[in-house]
């Protein structure tokens, strides 16, 4: 049988989630002239047991990629098992676990996850994590919380990955003064001033650059990310707390999509925190501790 889809839905969106695939989300839409109308990519029914294929899915207990899937925290070597073809270990490891619905409404559901309830676990520590999906008017919330249920503190990340519709027309604005130098996706050094070519500070066509895989970081205050269709006469604003300080825009060339991911931690973050690389949002939590901060995807005027 197919993953169960939840469906939360208001005048403004009309979003499904897939407890069974990571808490991922199935697809988003918004309503305009009485239609609902995909803005994050829409999942193929077939690929609703793939999160890779999703409209969006939770990155816990890290975001992104730890370079040769290892990693040293506080003087020890932790290595772990590879989950991509380049060698890394991506995307933390929930999205391809159960996770379990502790309620759900027409406009809202909450999700847990408890390490101790799954075996071979790609990470040397205990935690619980949650998801709430919430729609407030225009407003659609994700707030994502990860704890330590362990006897030794940890480093942690966290954020989430949507996939939006791209189309020929599409604009984006980043508000960010800063970028990483990297290769194969994974940062050589700390952040480096925005490069020209990938200043997206201020709204411009998406189609001005051939391709974006790129980590940035140095927000501009609480200003939101903008995702504007001309044609359709619709903005998406993406806005989030302070503790996501990092944002990351995917953009391959050729494809009917984009990704705008607000998180938490640098790529490999682990290691530059370990290095001592300033600014790579990884939080340590003690044993007990708990780290919550949300996400807002807004229906713009």
């Amino acid at each position: 049988m197919p993953p169960t889809v939840h469906l939360l839905e208001n005048d403004y969106w009309q979003i499904g989630i897939l407890p069974e695939t990571g808490a991922s989300v199935a697809f988003g839409r918004v309503r305009q002239d009485g239609k609902w109308h995909d803005v994050l990519r829409p999942t193929d029914t077939a690929d609703y047991d793939n999160p890779s294929k999703c409209a969006s899915f939770v990155l816990i207990p890290w975001s992104n990629r730890i370079r040769d899937a290892r990693f040293r925290f506080r003087g020890v070597e932790h290595q772990l098992k590879p989950s991509s073809g380049d060698g890394t270990a991506s995307h933390g490891d929930t999205r391809r676990r159960i996770w379990q619905v502790e309620s759900a409404g027409q406009e809202r559901i909450s999700l847990s996850f408890d390490s101790t309830a799954h075996t071979s676990m790609n990470f040397p520590w205990q935690f619980a994590a949650a998801v709430v999906y919430e729609l407030d008017g225009p407003d659609f919330e994700i707030t994502l919380s990860l704890k330590n249920i362990d006897t030794e503190a940890f480093p942690g990340g966290m954020g989430h990955h949507p996939y939006f519709v791209r189309t020929d027309d599409v604009q984006l604005e980043l508000p960010v003064d800063w970028q990483y130098e990297m290769v194969n996706s994974l940062p050589t050094g700390g952040a480096v001033p925005l490069d020209p070519g990938l200043d997206f500070r201020t709204l411009r066509p998406l189609n001005d650059v051939a391709t974006l895989d790129h980590l940035f970081r140095g927000r501009q205050g609480d200003k939101p990310a903008r995702i504007v269709y001309p044609d359709r006469q619709l903005e998406i604003q993406i806005a989030s707390d302070p503790i996501f300080e990092h944002l990351i825009a995917f953009a391959p060339e050729g494809k009917p999509f984009f990704a705008v991911e607000p998180v938490t931690n640098a790529n490999d973050g682990f290691n530059l925190y370990e290095q001592g690389i300033a600014g790579n949002g990884v939080f340590v939590l003690e044993p007990g501790e708990e780290q919550r901060a949300s996400i807002h995807l807004r229906v713009a005027p």
